[in-house]
């Protein structure tokens, strides 16, 4: 596939945060973008109003004409989420359509250029977003396909004009192994996605795989502790290749001094909250020294990241109240966040809304669920979000609810956990999860303010 050939683009499941990416990035370049997906969003809604064309039925009849007839100016991008029995994605394939998976795509448009991948079962959205904020803050003018919305730049894509390209890389259905990066970071390799991968076992041989993947002379950088033998470790607890010390928080910001064997930088005042985002810039600093970034500059562009929208994002912060919203979705993600809002605020009662994602890792974590939801002081757990998923029988919220040791816990329903809310006025409100529970955030929001 030549890039330059390219005229028009369909995209198979155009809403998913990497989709949206690509449709952006081809609609930059001037080419007429298409595509499915099955519900309306914001972001879909964002793609619109740039002048994109998007149905809502998985029907044949709605594919725009140009699109259906094969040939080398047609580009037809899927997404592994999408059902194998789309009417819109089986057209494709019968009428001989070369289909690429995102991952692909994005390992033809990151060919030639340098490029930086994060990799992580969790983290990968804000360390690859920390580093392209540190690029194009200290004058690297690099593109970036991120997986969630950049609150510095408002959108999920960058456009660039130097040859370096920030990628996340997203381990479902081993999609980071058609990336070749110069830098690669990995974050975290924690049992997930086993529907796809089985057991953990599998899913570490993949991130290994993608750690060998590297351009010659290609630099690695990994959490410390990870089952990988060669690279960079950095850690916040005690000493690495790359570490943190001195963390703090003063006035409501966290702060830390970063050193590695060549260089130090202290008092570094971190733009977003959590504990486990200092971890994240430790990796990003890291990898911006790779590229010879100035260590002052390093400095001031943390102090001015404002972060990723649904990561650890504060909606609501006053004197009384104090809502944030996190897209946790797994236990250790749901650790970090909890632990953050309460090292944040030790004195306040922390009311927890948590929307399970996937039944299968539902199952599959459901004990894991249960102990760190315990570090709530109320929970209102919602309905299983099901994504691509059909029901499991037995596999359901209550599933965590009865393992948890917490006395004030419930299942709600998403309306009424806005009543709830409104009603009870908690001063510390925390909403977690990865499905649509961020259809929640503006009305939460109204509740939290009116009070």
């Amino acid at each position: 596939m030549e890039l330059r050939n390219i005229q028009r683009v369909y995209l198979v499941g155009i809403g998913g945060i990497g989709m949206s990416g690509l449709a952006r990035y081809f609609n930059h370049l001037g080419c007429t973008v298409c595509g499915y997906d099955k519900t309306p969003t914001t972001l879909t809604s964002g793609l619109q109003s740039e002048g994109m064309q998007i149905v809502f039925e998985d029907k044949v009849e709605l594919i725009p004409a140009e699109f259906h007839t094969e040939d080398a100016a047609t580009l037809v991008i899927f997404t592994p989420a999408i059902p194998k029995d789309s009417a819109i994605l089986n057209f494709f394939k019968d009428k001989g359509f070369d289909l690429q998976k995102r991952s692909q795509v994005l390992g033809i448009i990151s060919k030639g250029m340098f490029c930086v991948a994060v990799a992580g079962t969790h983290g990968k959205t804000t360390t690859s977003t920390m580093v392209a904020h540190i690029l194009k803050a200290s004058g690297i003018d690099c593109s970036a396909f991120l997986g969630g919305i950049a609150s510095n730049y408002n959108t999920n894509v960058l456009f660039g004009k130097s040859d370096v390209m920030v990628v996340e890389a997203d381990e479902y259905d081993r999609s980071f192994l058609t990336l070749h990066p110069d830098i690669s970071i990995i974050t975290s390799m924690d049992a997930d996605h086993l529907d796809i991968y089985g057991d953990h076992s599998h899913l570490t041989d993949s991130f290994k795989q993608f750690a060998s993947q590297l351009k010659p002379g290609g630099k690695l950088i990994h959490r410390k502790g990870l089952e990988l033998e060669t690279g960079d470790t950095y850690t916040i607890h005690g000493l690495a290749d790359a570490y943190a010390e001195n963390i703090r928080v003063e006035n409501g910001s966290f702060f830390f001094d970063f050193k590695n064997n060549k260089t130090e930088i202290k008092n570094i005042e971190l733009g977003i909250a959590g504990t486990h985002n200092i971890e994240n810039a430790v990796a990003a600093i890291q990898a911006a020294l790779y590229l010879n970034i100035d260590p002052e500059e390093i400095h001031a562009a943390l102090t001015s990241f404002r972060g990723v929208k649904r990561r650890f994002e504060y909606i609501v912060k006053t004197d009384k109240r104090i809502y944030i919203d996190d897209y946790a979705h797994h236990p250790e993600e749901l650790r970090a966040a909890i632990s953050s809002v309460k090292r944040l605020y030790p004195d306040k009662k922390l009311t927890t809304i948590f929307q399970p994602h996937l039944f299968t890792r539902t199952r599959d974590f459901v004990d894991g669920f249960a102990e760190v939801l315990d570090m709530s002081d109320e929970l209102l757990l919602l309905d299983i979000y099901p994504a691509r998923e059909l029901p499991i029988p037995g596999v359901d919220s209550n599933m965590i609810l009865s393992r948890m040791k917490l006395a004030n816990k419930r299942i709600s329903g998403k309306q009424e956990s806005v009543e709830i809310i409104k009603n009870e006025k908690p001063e510390l409100l925390l909403t977690v999860g990865a499905g649509d529970i961020d259809t929640l955030v503006e009305p939460l929001k109204q509740a939290m303010q009116h009070v």
